[in-house]
């Protein structure tokens, strides 16, 4: 349901069938007080007859459409400007933009209202009969006035959202949301451990039956069939892997030699969202990459851009920061007597923090800003961290940007500089204070 919201189409669909509706019922309403004594003229609702009607509608259906397609445009324009600045990854942000989808389906909800109103007006010329829906033609009058302002609105909201502080915190907001989801403050109350467990042989292996981008994985519905089928189900993928169809997606463990019951391995694949492209929602490090990408993008011959990356990689940190001091998710799950019946695979904090400092080391020893931005994040990150494993991976990093600066090609007092910044860094991480007591 959240990728159906999040579909360029969605909205303006919904948009249009409510325009055909409000057209039918306003109409009806017309022919309705037609028959009756009700006056509806005054000095809020005109009435120009049949001709002045038709010539109102079709000018605002005619440049409704007009304006509609000039919106595609733009928006088609701003799409490749900014998949080739900022990377292809970041179209998918405009695609799901609600202010765009509901711009542009308020547009195409105008003309289809005004057409079906203007199919309705009647003249003597016509049938020998009169009628004119002065109502709807009149909120049709009200609707151009509001695109109007519509159209202002767009062409802000446009040329904000391609501004790169609006596009980092865009990013910046989806890695936070991808936190929350996947590494919770508290466990969840059904949260274990599976390096204590014994693990029963392989019953039964699960394939995949299509090649793709695992966007999602649903647990809960694993780990019904776990307890249905009295087994342990180990997951060997998370979102964001690619498979290709016959690889592994999960393995069914158990010690019983049954035969299991029809279903429940299609069950377990159809828990594995195949698709062709990664999103946030529940792959965190599609988030960071996404994030990673604008600063080594900012980074290339082409664009130059230091202060782009720089911005980058400090929102950068904002996510980061809130992962590390999450405790470590749970890599099981059990059943209300405890047992465990799903072993999970998550993604380590490690790996985003090496994945994130790597680009840092690799595409921006050039550039001093680069560089202190980097270190600023491995400060934040090793100082807020809660695991002995990420302030290890942190003054990993450190050392191997140290000697990356060494070997580099760069201005000498800048080089001395950055070093002294990455021991100065490295001593705080090292001797850093304990959480509990920073937070008390």
């Amino acid at each position: 349901m959240a990728s159906l919201r999040e579909s360029f189409w969605f909205v303006p669909a919904l948009l249009g069938i409510g325009a055909l509706v409000l057209a039918q019922a306003l109409v009806s309403l017309d022919r309705h007080l037609v028959g009756t004594s009700v006056d509806v003229s005054g000095s809020l609702l005109y009435q120009v007859g049949a001709s002045g009607s038709r010539d109102i509608l079709g000018a605002i259906g005619g440049s409704m459409l007009g304006v509609a397609a000039t919106s595609f445009s733009i928006t088609i324009s701003v799409l490749a400007t900014t998949s080739s600045s900022y990377g292809p990854r970041l179209v998918r942000n405009f695609m799901a933009d609600r202010g765009n989808q509901v711009v542009l389906g308020i547009f195409g909800a105008t003309f289809l209202y005004s057409l079906m109103v203007l199919r309705s007006i009647r003249s003597i010329e016509t049938d020998g009969s009169v009628f004119v829906p002065d109502i709807a033609v009149n909120v049709a009058v009200g609707l151009a006035i509001v695109d109007v302002g519509v159209l202002v609105y767009f062409i802000h909201h446009i040329a904000q959202s391609i501004q790169v502080a609006t596009l980092s915190a865009r990013v910046r907001d989806e890695l936070s949301a991808s936190v929350d989801a996947l590494y919770p403050r508290e466990q969840p109350s059904d949260a274990a451990t599976s390096d204590t467990i014994s693990r029963p042989p392989v019953h039964t292996t699960i394939l995949a039956q299509e090649s793709g981008v695992i966007i999602d994985i649903d647990e809960t519905a694993v780990l019904e069939v776990g307890c249905d089928t009295d087994t342990i189900i180990e997951l060997h993928r998370v979102p964001g892997d690619h498979v290709v169809e016959g690889e592994v997606l999960a393995d069914i463990l158990t010690n019983r030699a049954a035969e299991l019951e029809d279903g429940t391995t299609g069950r377990v694949r159809e828990a594995h969202r195949i698709g062709t492209s990664r999103t946030p929602r529940h792959d965190v490090a599609f988030a960071v990459e996404q994030m990673t990408e604008m600063a080594v993008r900012a980074l290339s011959t082409g664009v130059n851009d230091p202060y782009t990356a720089r911005n980058a990689i400090d929102d950068l940190s904002v996510g980061l920061v809130a992962v590390v001091q999450r405790p470590k998710p749970c890599n099981a799950r059990c059943d209300g007597t405890g047992a465990v019946r799903l072993i999970l695979r998550r993604v380590s904090m490690a790996s985003l923090i090496d994945h994130a400092l790597d680009a840092v080391r690799i595409y921006g020893t050039s550039s001093p800003m680069v560089v202190h931005a980097g270190i600023r994040l491995a400060d934040r990150v090793g100082r807020a961290a809660v695991s002995t494993e990420t302030v290890e991976t942190v003054l990993t990093q450190l050392s191997l940007l140290d000697q990356a600066l060494l070997v580099a090609d760069a201005d000498a007092a800048r080089t001395a500089q950055s070093r002294e910044q990455i021991s100065r860094a490295r001593s705080a991480v090292t001797g850093r204070v304990p959480l509990a007591v920073r937070l008390s």
